[in-house]
């Protein structure tokens, strides 16, 4: 299948039915997003091999001495990777640390808001990764006893005894992206063995369901209270689908795919409920980025726009870049060009207003400061804006002063976010 092929799938799950002046002089506002922040080092638009950001990241992080050799034994969270270079054959493989200690919270980026980079990063550091190369289309056609037992882990509630074997040492780097999680050294797996492990009722439902089609599996297992992490991670396993259909997805495009499905299921009722009767703003500051969403009394709409410092993640460059994307009330056709942070925001908003029973129009922005020097993975937007909408918001009669207290927050001159 061809790097096309691998596109078409992915487009074919999210297609859908402080004051102005604030700002020092030294710097300006580029007039859009630059290259790194419309790559995010995923489409290598700059044409080299290896994203130079992306390695940049991964020079400011030490890993440390994990006293790594070519066995190890760790709790799994549980946590697994599926990547995306060489698809249909991709590597594929659990993460574990080398501890045996309750490790539950290193897969559960819902419970980090809070924490620190540095804890991030340090905590996330600690997961070994398994590589193994595999067919994506393994999960329909049978599986060897390595993809089955990464299969296994995919579906674990809770963290698993696993034994690990690798070809070689793992090497001692950390990954670092703007789309999934940190996570450190890795090497090819000779073996792989799990103990006990226990699966979600409703995880494990869906996967013995072959006739159950993957889009309704995510939708049904969120309805009962499933995290959206492992939703993303049963998806990602191919544990969901028809059974000729199923397959291993990369991390990134089920991280991605799950957001948007739910969101997109939570949209059809909100466009239902009647209109707020006000203007709310909600605000949150995480990890030295700030988040301000917006809503107005009118029909569903939705803009997400992100303000980036130069020397943050993705801007290298000596202007603050921004970039956005949105929708009208029927929704998108096209994959956002602003990549997996739209759909994460999206699902936070939807499940504000679908927990209100009400319908509005939706502006959330973002700045992120100097402080934040590394991706840490998509979820701080969607789990950032869950954060705000939690707080008691400020109300206001009109557009006009719902907007004169954006402008006071937000270090961007209110006519630069207009335009």
């Amino acid at each position: 299948m061809s790097r096309g092929r691998a596109d078409d799938w992915l487009r074919a799950l999210l297609v859908e039915r402080p004051a102005d002046g604030s700002i020092p002089d030294s710097l300006r506002i580029a007039s859009h997003g630059g290259r790194c922040l419309a790559c995010r080092g995923s489409r290598m638009l700059c044409g080299k091999t290896a994203c130079p950001v992306a390695l940049r990241f991964s020079s400011l992080v030490n890993v440390g001495a994990l006293g790594l050799d070519t066995k190890m034994e760790g709790n799994s969270p549980p946590e697994v990777f599926i990547g995306r270079f060489g698809y249909p054959k991709v590597l594929i493989g659990p993460m574990v640390p080398p501890m045996m200690e309750d490790t539950s919270l290193l897969a559960a980026p819902q419970l980090w808001f809070g924490k620190s980079i540095e804890e991030i990063v340090r905590m996330r550091s600690q997961l070994v990764r398994g590589k193994y190369l595999a067919e994506i289309t393994s999960p329909s056609s049978g599986l060897d006893r390595i993809s089955r037992m990464v299969q296994e882990l995919g579906l674990s509630s809770s963290p698993t005894d696993s034994e690990l074997e690798f070809l070689r040492k793992p090497v001692s780097t950390i990954t670092l992206s703007d789309h999934f999680e940190p996570f450190g050294p890795s090497a090819p797996l000779r073996s792989f063995n799990l103990g006990n492990l226990k699966m979600a009722r409703p995880l494990e439902r869906a996967f013995y369901d072959v006739d159950l089609k993957a889009r309704d599996a995510v939708i049904n297992s969120y309805a009962v209270g499933v995290d959206v992490s492992s939703i993303q991670r049963a998806l990602s396993v191919g544990a969901f689908g028809l059974g000729k259909r199923r397959r291993f997805v990369p991390t990134r495009w089920s991280i991605t795919a799950v957001d948007s499905i739910i969101s997109q299921r939570l949209m059809e009722g909100v466009r239902r409920n009647p209109l707020i009767n006000e203007h709310l703003v909600y605000e949150c500051d995480n990890l030295d980025n700030r988040y301000l969403v917006l809503m107005t009394p009118q029909r569903w709409c939705y803009e997400w726009i992100e303000a980036w410092w130069p020397k943050t993640a993705w801007n290298p460059e000596a202007a603050i870049s921004i970039m956005g994307d949105h929708e009208g009330y029927e929704g998108r056709t096209t994959y956002a060009s602003i990549g997996g942070c739209y759909y994460a925001v999206r699902l936070a908003v939807a499940e504000k207003l679908s927990e209100m029973g009400r319908q509005a129009g939706v502006v959330a922005l973002r700045e992120a400061y100097p402080g934040y020097i590394v991706p840490v993975g998509v979820w701080i937007n969607r789990e950032s804006v869950r954060m705000a909408l939690r707080g008691r918001p400020r109300r206001f009669g009109s557009l006009s002063d719902a907007l004169k207290h954006i402008s006071s927050r937000m270090q961007i001159p209110l006519g630069r976010w207009i335009r």
